[in-house]
């Protein structure tokens, strides 16, 4: 009878050790995922601003929008929504180091490295796309 205990014990103690094993790959998984989605969302978000601030400037004899709100109240409109009001968006915080007439430069960063995302965009004009590592800046 003691057999019995002792073999059903370790018998659940092998399957709680399995699933949670099972659960940490398909966590790690999810969240790899879930990086994955938000990178790419936050590229086409990125190449969306710059397009209607491209266009923006074509229409307006080559002056930049000293704000997205402009981009937002015009009629057609150019973005559907002012980013860096609304954010963070999927995963990544929007802002402008630099928004005047005569150009700009957009960032998107992770709300959490490693969590949201691992990659830091920046925009700039002209539509560059910058790439960095936000891993590496939170070290330093």
């Amino acid at each position: 009878m003691n057999n019995t205990k002792a073999r059903s014990f370790v018998t659940i103690t092998i399957t709680i050790a399995i699933v949670a094993l099972l659960l940490r790959f398909g966590i790690e998984n999810l969240i790899k995922f879930n990086i994955i989605q938000n990178e790419a969302n936050a590229l086409d978000t990125l190449k969306l601003v710059s397009t209607a601030l491209e266009n923006y400037a074509r229409n307006n004899v080559g002056i930049y929008p000293v704000s997205l709100a402009i981009l937002t109240q015009t009629n057609p409109q150019y973005l559907p929504i002012d980013y860096t009001v609304q954010s963070p968006v999927k995963g990544y915080q929007y802002t402008f180091s630099r928004l005047d007439p005569y150009g700009y430069s957009c960032r998107a960063t992770p709300v959490s490295c490693s969590l949201t995302g691992k990659s830091i965009f920046t925009i700039t004009t002209g539509g560059l796309i910058m790439t960095e590592s936000c891993i590496k800046k939170e070290e330093s």
